[in-house]
């Protein structure tokens, strides 16, 4: 995952400026044609998905009431994984994008919709819908590349902290939801100074997390253990509810992994955006995602991320049309000559985690002397096979990312 502007070979020096905008208008009428043709289908799809989560997870809580038989241990903590998983993949995140907003309907709505997770909606939509889909894998500006707390790329600089990064990955997978919510607030950059520590913004965002978590920490350990405290169960429940947090932690961190860590994926420098076109934002978010191959079933349980190329280029557009758009978007990528990276769930969480591994230790080689080359000079605005690798012989000292 090396900056596309240090790549010894570009992988868009192919395209002229007119090639890119010409994937822009390509894009924008097939986005045209998706939200023209939105309609009941669409509506029924949406709502038949909530129906089913909120009667799956009522079910698995009421089989959690005798939890203290293992049958029903297993049965209900199960349920209660697949429910919290739809609820923060194919619903959560989904509605709280505006995919569903055409429908005007004030339960399905991203100004109403609450979910089932440690981080209030309204700061998860600014960190995500408003940061990381405008600055998709911009190191420096794309906080989800790393979460802060890993070094994602060879030309950032390695210090002996980056040694533990497989573990804060995994422990941050773990408690994943607490991550998101940690991450939303900057705490990083909050905690540093007590000017910051001490700003009325900041307080108050702070505020609302507590009191998000504080709900859902009663919600999972109090009100439903306490109501399986009449058959014995309320230990059971306790753990049940845990086990289905973790479970859904997990496969949450692994299916975002998937969606912008695997090799094949770019990063780019923060220069590389400067007076960004749309053709420009559109080719960046070709590039710096990767798929999953899978079935429906798959499909829903991940959100539809697993269309993540689809999702990147048209955030707002329906997650169940992305399946019927993806040979679409495979097609332009083709024509232009551009890698469409895809792959099956383990080759992708496995390339992620490789990543996460190798990047623990310094560069060498060929890396390290990409890291150690001369930055880009900045001044007059370039095409973008120039702006997003110029030549290795300028001069100009590096400043590496951080």
């Amino acid at each position: 995952m090396t900056t596309l502007q240090r790549k010894p070979v570009n992988p868009i020096a192919h395209l002229t400026a007119e090639d890119i905008e010409a994937i822009g208008r390509e894009l924008d009428e097939l986005r045209d044609k998706i939200v023209a043709s939105r309609g009941e289908s669409d509506a029924r799809y949406i709502r038949k998905v909530i129906t089913t989560q909120r009667r799956l997870e009522l079910a698995s809580r009421a089989v959690l009431l005798v939890s203290i038989f293992p049958p029903a241990w297993l049965l209900g903590t199960a349920g209660l994984s697949i429910a919290k998983i739809l609820e923060n993949m194919e619903i959560g995140h989904n509605v709280m994008h505006g995919q569903w907003d055409w429908m005007r309907d004030p339960k399905i709505h991203s100004t109403t919709w609450e979910w089932d997770n440690a981080s209030p909606s309204e700061q998860w939509k600014h960190s995500h819908n408003e940061l990381h889909h405008t600055y998709t894998n911009v190191i420096g500006k794309d906080n989800d590349l790393g979460y802060g707390i890993m070094r994602v790329d060879e030309q950032q600089r390695w210090s002996p902290i980056h040694l533990g990064q497989p573990l804060y990955n995994f422990v941050n997978a773990c408690f994943f939801e607490y991550g998101i919510a940690a991450y939303d607030l900057e705490l990083g950059k909050n905690l540093k100074t007590r000017k910051r520590r001490q700003s009325p913004q900041f307080k108050e965002r702070l505020k609302q997390v507590r009191r998000k978590i504080g709900k859902q920490v009663l919600k999972d350990y109090g009100v439903h253990p306490l109501l399986s405290a009449l058959t014995g169960s309320w230990l059971t429940t306790i753990a049940a509810n845990a086990t289905a947090n973790l479970v859904r932690n997990l496969w949450t961190h692994s299916v975002i992994m998937c969606g912008h860590f695997p090799e094949g994926v770019e990063t780019f420098e923060r220069s590389s955006i400067e007076g960004e076109t749309r053709g420009e934002w559109y080719l960046r978010q070709m590039l710096g995602s990767a798929n999953i191959d899978g079935n429906r079933a798959m499909h829903i349980m991940t959100g539809n991320l697993s269309y993540q190329i689809e999702h990147h280029l048209f955030p707002d557009l329906p997650s169940n049309r992305y399946q019927e758009i993806a040979p679409q978007i495979r097609d332009l990528f083709q024509r232009y000559g551009l890698s469409y990276v895809s792959g099956s769930l383990p080759r992708q969480v496995g390339s992620a985690w490789y990543k996460v591994f190798r990047l623990a230790l310094p560069n060498r080689g060929e890396a390290k002397r990409l890291a150690d080359g001369p930055r880009p000079v900045s001044g007059r605005r370039q095409t973008p096979a120039t702006r997003w690798q110029r030549p290795a012989t300028e001069a100009e000292p590096v400043v590496a990312n951080s």
